[in-house]
């Protein structure tokens, strides 16, 4: 019993893995995506790649890119609760 839950959490870990690398990836070309629009709208001043790569900085030390570890947060708390549920109610 025990080695099937070991089994399910390192499959789970993995494919929460995935889904973070995932997740970074989109989220990160989304706001470089904004950023150089900006520049192009608004700026257009200066570098337009020192802009995109100063943002970006800013953009990895913002709450919005450590929320995206919430996909290996919820879905533990999830099975937690219905665990919980489950057998104690």
């Amino acid at each position: 019993m025990i080695f099937a839950i070991l089994r399910l959490s390192l499959v789970a870990f993995i494919v929460m893995l995935i889904v973070y690398f995932i997740l970074s990836a989109w989220s990160r070309s989304v706001r470089r995506g904004k950023l150089a629009e900006e520049w192009d709208e608004e700026v257009r001043e200066g570098d337009r790649d020192a802009f995109i790569e100063q943002g970006l900085a800013e953009y990895d030390g913002s709450l919005r890119r450590k929320l995206i570890l919430g996909v290996f947060v919820v879905p533990y708390l999830v099975i937690a609760v219905l665990v919980y549920v489950v057998n104690f109610q």
